[in-house]
C-alpha cells in the first residue's frame, strides 16, 4: 500500500492558477494567457498534488525538470515561482532563482517580473524592485542570485529554482541552497536544465541519481525526475527521435527549425554534439564533437614509416604544459593525400600514475610503441631535440610551426641545429583555416593515419570553439581531456597550407565552407 495519493484539489489549484494568472512575456503571445501543455500540466499537478497520506504535505522536495530548449522549460518554471510567491498557504516564504551566472539568474527573475506587471491582481499584492518581489500580503519574497554572489549562507529558502543546472562549475551553490531548507516543512528545490557535456559537473550528478530513481536503482520518495532525452544510439535525422526528446514538439518547437538543425548536425560533424545536447537532451562526451569515431577511422590505412623516406614533410610542434602530453607531428602530401606521423612524449616516471590520473593505458600505449618516454618525472626536451633531429635525417623536413607563446628552449635548440622553425598564433585566425581544412580533408578521406591509440582517444576529447565570426579552433580548455596530437596535427597542416600554394588544395580537392 501506498504511502502517497494525490490530491486533485491541490494539484488542479496550481495548473489554474498558472493557466489564469501567468502570462507569455516574450514574443507574439506576450500578454497572452499561460496555456499549458499537457506535459507540463503533468508536471505541476504531480509537483503540488502528490502528498504524503500521514501528513498531508507534498510528497516531492527535490525536482529534476531536463528538456531541451525550446519546449517553454524557463516559462513553465516563472509560472510555478508565482504561484509559489502569491498562492501557496506558508507565509514568509523566501524563494530565490539561482544560476551559475548573474545574468542567467536575472533571466527569469525578469520573466516572473514581467509576469507579475502583465497580471492587474499579481501587480496589486506585490511590489516589483529591482532585484525582488515582494509579497507583503504574506510576506514572501522573490530574488535572483548566482554563484558569482560573495555568499548565499544564512538562507532559509522555501522554494528555489536552479536554472541550466548543466553549467554549474561547481557544487558548492547547489548544496549551500539545498541545506538551507532544513527548517521549511515542505521545502521545492526545482533545478531546470537541459543537458551538458561536462561529466564531472554536479548536473551530471544529479541527472545521474535522476536516471536511478527512475530504473528504481536507487528508492528516493522524495526525488521528482521529469527527463525527456532521445538515446544515444537514436538517428537524429528521423523526426521520430525529435518527438522522442521534444514533448513540445509542433507547438513551440517547429518541424522546418528541427529539419535544417538535424541536417546541419549531418553535414557539419563540430555541430553535432551541440544538436545532440540542445535539441535531444543527450548528454555528450565534448562541448562539440570534432569528428565521430567512424569517420575518423575511415581514413585509417595500414602503411610502412620507410616508404616516406626522403620525402618533404610539415611539422607542428606542441610542448606540453604541466599536465599535457608534448606531440611532434609530421605531415605528408603524397599523392594528393595527407599521411601523418605522430610523435607523442611523456615523463617515463610518471607514466603510471597519468594513467590512473587520466583513466587511460599509457603504460600499454607506450609498451606498444604509439608513445615515447622521456627520461625522468618531467618532459626532457633534449630528448625530443633528438628525436626530431633524427627525424630531419630521414626525412626532408621543410619547415615545424609551433606555438608563439609556449616556445622554450627546444625552439632555440632545434633553429641552432639547423632547423626551420616558425611561430603559429594559438588564435582564431591562425588556426581557423587548417582546423575547417583538416575536417574538410578528413571528410574526403583524404587524411591517412595508422590507427595511433592515443590520437583516437585525444581526437574523441576534441571540443571547438567558435567566434562569432565562424571562426573555429581546437580548444584545450573546454575539452574533456588532452588534445595534444590533434594540435599539432592542426598546426603541422596549417605549416603545410602557409608554406606551399594553398590555391592548389582548394582546386583539386574543394573545401568545405561552412
Amino acid at each position: 500500500m501506498s504511502k502517497f495519493y494525490y490530491d486533485d484539489i491541490s494539484g488542479n489549484k496550481a495548473i489554474d492558477f498558472i493557466e489564469r494568472f501567468c502570462t507569455h512575456t516574450k514574443g507574439d503571445l506576450t500578454g497572452k494567457p499561460l496555456l499549458l501543455q499537457p506535459f507540463q500540466k503533468k508536471i505541476v499537478g504531480d509537483l503540488f498534488g502528490w502528498k504524503n497520506k500521514k501528513t498531508k504535505l507534498r510528497r516531492y522536495k527535490v525536482a529534476l525538470i531536463q528538456l531541451p530548449r525550446k519546449n517553454g522549460k524557463t516559462t513553465l518554471a516563472a509560472g510555478i515561482i508565482c504561484y509559489v510567491l502569491f498562492s501557496l498557504k506558508e507565509s514568509g516564504n523566501e524563494l530565490y532563482a539561482a544560476a551559475g551566472s548573474r545574468g542567467q539568474a536575472n533571466i527569469i527573475f525578469s520573466i516572473v517580473s514581467d509576469m507579475v506587471r502583465q497580471n492587474e491582481h499579481l501587480s496589486q499584492r506585490a511590489n516589483v524592485f529591482r532585484s525582488s518581489i515582494v509579497n507583503e500580503t504574506k510576506g514572501n519574497f522573490f530574488k535572483s542570485i548566482s554563484a558569482e554572489s560573495s555568499t548565499a549562507h544564512g538562507f532559509n529558502a522555501g522554494f528555489v529554482l536552479m536554472d541550466e543546472l548543466h553549467v554549474q562549475k561547481n557544487p558548492e551553490l547547489y548544496e549551500t541552497l539545498l541545506t538551507s531548507q532544513g527548517a521549511r516543512a515542505e521545502p521545492l528545490f526545482i533545478s531546470i536544465t537541459t543537458s551538458g557535456y561536462d561529466k564531472n559537473s554536479i548536473g551530471y550528478q544529479i541527472y545521474s541519481y535522476a536516471k536511478k530513481v527512475v530504473d528504481g536503482t536507487i528508492k528516493d520518495e522524495g526525488f521528482y525526475p521529469c527527463i525527456f532525452e532521445a538515446d544515444a544510439d537514436d538517428d537524429i535525422s528521423l523526426e521520430s527521435t525529435w518527438k522522442k526528446a521534444n514533448p513540445n514538439y509542433g507547438v513551440s518547437l517547429r518541424k522546418d527549425y528541427m529539419d535544417r538543425e538535424a541536417k546541419r548536425a549531418m553535414e557539419v560533424p563540430s555541430y553535432q554534439n551541440t544538436f545532440k545536447r540542445l535539441h535531444l537532451n543527450i548528454w555528450t562526451d565534448s562541448q562539440t564533437a570534432w569528428m565521430s569515431h567512424e569517420e575518423w577511422m575511415a581514413c585509417h590505412q595500414d602503411f610502412d614509416y620507410n616508404s616516406l623516406d626522403g620525402l618533404q614533410a610539415y611539422g607542428g610542434l606542441d610542448l606540453a604544459s604541466t599536465r599535457d602530453l608534448t606531440s611532434f607531428t609530421l605531415l605528408f602530401n603524397v599523392n594528393g593525400k595527407f599521411v601523418f606521423i605522430p610523435y607523442i612524449f611523456i615523463p617515463e616516471e610518471n607514466a603510471k600514475k597519468r594513467s590512473a590520473r587520466d583513466g587511460v593505458d599509457y603504460l600499454t600505449w607506450i609498451k606498444e610503441g604509439y608513445i615515447f618516454t622521456t627520461p625522468g618525472d618531467v618532459t626532457d626536451y633534449n630528448f625530443i631535440r633528438k628525436k626530431i633531429n633524427d627525424l630531419s635525417k630521414k626525412y626532408r623536413i621543410n619547415s615545424i610551426t609551433y606555438d608563439r607563446w609556449n616556445a622554450s628552449q627546444l625552439v632555440i635548440d632545434l633553429q641552432d641545429d639547423g632547423a626551420n622553425l616558425d611561430p603559429m598564433g594559438q588564435g582564431f585566425i591562425s588556426l581557423s583555416m587548417p582546423t575547417k581544412t583538416l575536417e574538410a580533408e578528413i571528410l574526403a578521406k583524404n587524411i591517412i593515419h595508422n590507427n595511433n591509440p592515443c590520437v583516437n582517444w585525444c581526437l574523441s576529447n576534441v571540443a571547438l570553439e567558435e567566434d562569432s565570426a565562424g571562426n573555429i579552433k581546437v580548444s584545450k580548455k573546454k575539452s574533456v581531456d588532452k588534445v595534444d596530437p590533434i594540435v599539432s596535427l592542426v598546426m603541422a597542416l596549417g605549416c603545410y597550407l602557409t608554406t606551399e600554394n594553398s590555391d592548389s588544395i582548394y582546386d583539386t580537392r574543394g573545401i568545405i565552407s561552412f
